[in-house]
């Protein structure tokens, strides 16, 4: 009955994100309660398009970006005197060559990684005021409409446009940090790491790994995340940063169902 309750808080046959803000302290608990149907977020079919995604459009658009500077990188590495620390020391500056990209790469991929667990946790997690609509709409808008629908197979990945935003935010900051072709190269791997949590969280939704493997332990450890724990379960493409900041899922949860 209380289930029923909370399903019938919204009118289903109209866009969801104007309602959601009415909710108030109904909406934490209203969000969490998942449903396998469909959602409207907007009024405009322009702007309901632009917030549905299919999963290839991020490697299509993505994944071209990430080649190309791999290689402008990699080419500047080997034709430029790039050198860390010039505006600190001249005289003990590191040179960095051409060899160092693939390490620089992982670098930015391992930034990504603590990027990915900090959105998720602190802003894809936040618990919005109750009295504040336009944050509760926010929240639904970013993260709460996929805690609703988790099944909804066009909102699995970011559209590109609002993507945009954390990826320029990252490369503007490298930039600031370092010189240009240490840069590019932070940013290509934060950039390829971005693209490789936008797949597997879409598999770990819509794929079927096989028992024993790593994609199927993960696949149950963001299942847990969704029902029951979430609280706690923020890594997406791996568990790393959920050891640290101690907001691992129970292991025995796993053990009755999986």
């Amino acid at each position: 009955h209380v289930l029923s309750f909370l399903q019938d808080l919204v009118d289903w046959r109209k866009p969801l994100l104007w309602q959601v803000g009415y909710l108030g302290e109904k909406y934490d608990e209203w969000v969490h309660q998942p449903v396998d149907r469909p959602i409207r977020l907007f009024y405009s079919d322009f702007m309901e398009s632009l917030s549905k995604t299919e999963w290839y459009t991020v490697i299509a658009i993505w994944i071209p970006l990430v080649i190309y500077l791999s290689w402008y990188c990699y080419t500047s590495l080997a034709n430029d005197d790039v050198r860390l620390f010039t505006s600190v020391t001249t005289r003990y500056s590191i040179r960095i060559y051409k060899y160092y990209f693939p390490v620089i790469f992982a670098t930015g991929m391992f930034i990504w990684s603590f990027v990915e667990y900090l959105i998720h946790r602190f802003l894809f997690h936040m618990k919005p005021p109750a009295s504040n609509y336009y944050l509760i709409t926010l929240h639904f808008m970013l993260h709460g409409q996929h805690h609703k629908c988790p099944f909804d197979a066009s909102r699995l990945v970011f559209p590109p446009a609002p993507a945009a935003l954390p990826i320029l935010a990252f490369y503007v900051v490298a930039n600031c940090l370092f010189p240009e072709a240490v840069a590019k190269s932070l940013f290509c791997g934060g950039l390829f790491g971005y693209v490789l949590y936008d797949m597997t969280h879409y598999y770990l939704h819509y794929g079927s790994p096989e028992k024993g493997t790593y994609l199927y332990r993960l696949k149950a450890y963001h299942v847990k995340h969704h029902f029951e724990h979430q609280k706690a379960g923020f890594g997406i493409t791996s568990t790393f940063w959920d050891h640290p900041f101690q907001t691992l899922i129970p292991e025995e949860t796993f053990e009755k169902e999986y």
